[in-house]
C-alpha cells in the first residue's frame, strides 16, 4: 500500500476554550476567519495572543472554531526558545503538560497544562481510509522527495468525518526535509 498525500506545515498557534477566549478577548468576543485551512470547518482566526514564559514571549494566531480545553502546539525550536520541554503529542492529550501565561487584548489566562508539541500526523477521510485499509490509530511511513528527502516512520493516522486528506507535520520537521505546504509526500505501510 503506497499512496500520494498533500502536506500542510503547521506553524505555532494556539486553540481556545471558550471560557479562555472571553477572559482573553471579552465575554461577547468571536473569532473572526482570516483564512480557511484544509481541516474542515478550521480556519486561522484574526485574533492573536501572546505566550509568556519566564524566559521569553511569543505571538501566537488562534486556530478556530473554539474547543473543550485550551491548546498551544510549539515547534521544539519554538519550545527551546522560551526555555519550555513540551512532551510530544497527539493533539488533545495535554495532560502533563507544560503550562504558561497568554494574554490578550481583554486579560490574562494562566495556564497549568496544555502546551505541546505536536506529533506528525496523517489525517485521512473515511473513504481514503477505508480505499487503503487504515483506521483511527494506525501507524505508517512517510517518505518525501527532493534534495532533502526523508522517511518518517510510525506516523499515527487520524481518520474520521473531521478530517480531510492530509499530512501535517511543524516548521522544524518541514525545514529538515526542505518542503512547504502543498508538497506531496508518499505513505506506505
Amino acid at each position: 500500500m503506497n499512496f500520494p498525500l498533500i502536506l500542510g506545515v503547521s506553524a505555532r498557534h494556539l486553540h481556545l476554550s471558550a471560557s479562555d477566549m472571553a477572559k482573553l478577548f471579552g465575554e461577547e468576543a468571536e473569532l473572526h476567519p482570516k483564512k480557511y485551512i484544509k481541516q474542515p470547518g478550521q480556519y486561522a482566526a484574526e485574533e492573536q495572543v501572546t505566550l509568556v514564559t519566564a524566559k521569553g514571549k511569543m505571538n501566537l494566531r488562534v486556530i478556530g472554531p473554539l474547543r473543550k480545553a485550551t491548546q498551544i502546539e510549539l515547534s521544539m525550536t519554538d519550545a527551546r526558545a522560551l526555555g519550555l520541554t513540551p512532551p510530544i503529542r497527539i493533539s488533545g492529550d495535554i495532560d502533563n503538560s507544560a503550562g504558561g501565561r497568554l494574554i490578550g487584548p481583554k486579560g490574562e489566562v494562566e495556564l497549568e497544562k496544555g502546551i505541546i508539541i505536536a506529533a506528525r500526523h496523517v489525517h485521512l477521510c473515511p473513504a481514503t481510509a477505508a480505499e487503503y485499509g487504515l483506521k483511527n490509530g494506525d501507524v505508517v511511513n512517510v517518505k518525501t522527495t527532493g534534495e532533502r528527502s526523508l522517511t518518517f516512520h510510525d506516523v499515527p493516522v487520524r481518520t474520521g468525518e473531521e478530517h480531510a486528506d492530509e499530512y501535517h507535520i511543524d516548521t522544524d520537521e518541514a525545514n529538515a526535509c526542505g518542503l512547504v505546504t502543498g508538497a506531496i509526500i508518499e505513505v506506505s505501510k
